[in-house]
């Protein structure tokens, strides 16, 4: 549980591990359970963070990574839209 999320010295190295799934957890979780347009910028918030932390991995992760996370940050996106209706 000491690793870091990301090598170097930026805040996302110096983050626990837990604590950053514990709040995409909860950010998740009321974003979906709060219909309309809070739970989709809730929803939308998360995937621009996703979308950031992709950005700055790309270069390190293997094809089948990049695959994963690009379908994670599609699906996260299709449920803020349907939040929307």
């Amino acid at each position: 549980m000491r690793a870091q999320l990301l090598a170097g010295d930026g805040p996302l190295a110096r983050a626990r591990p837990i604590a950053a799934f514990v709040v995409v957890i909860a950010l998740f979780l009321t974003g979906v359970l709060v219909s309309g347009l809070v739970g989709a910028v809730l929803l939308g918030l998360l995937a621009v963070g996703v979308g950031v932390l992709l950005a700055t991995t790309w270069p390190v992760l293997r094809p089948n990574e990049r695959l994963l996370r690009v379908l994670v940050l599609g699906i996260l996106i299709v449920i803020a839209v349907v939040q929307l209706r």
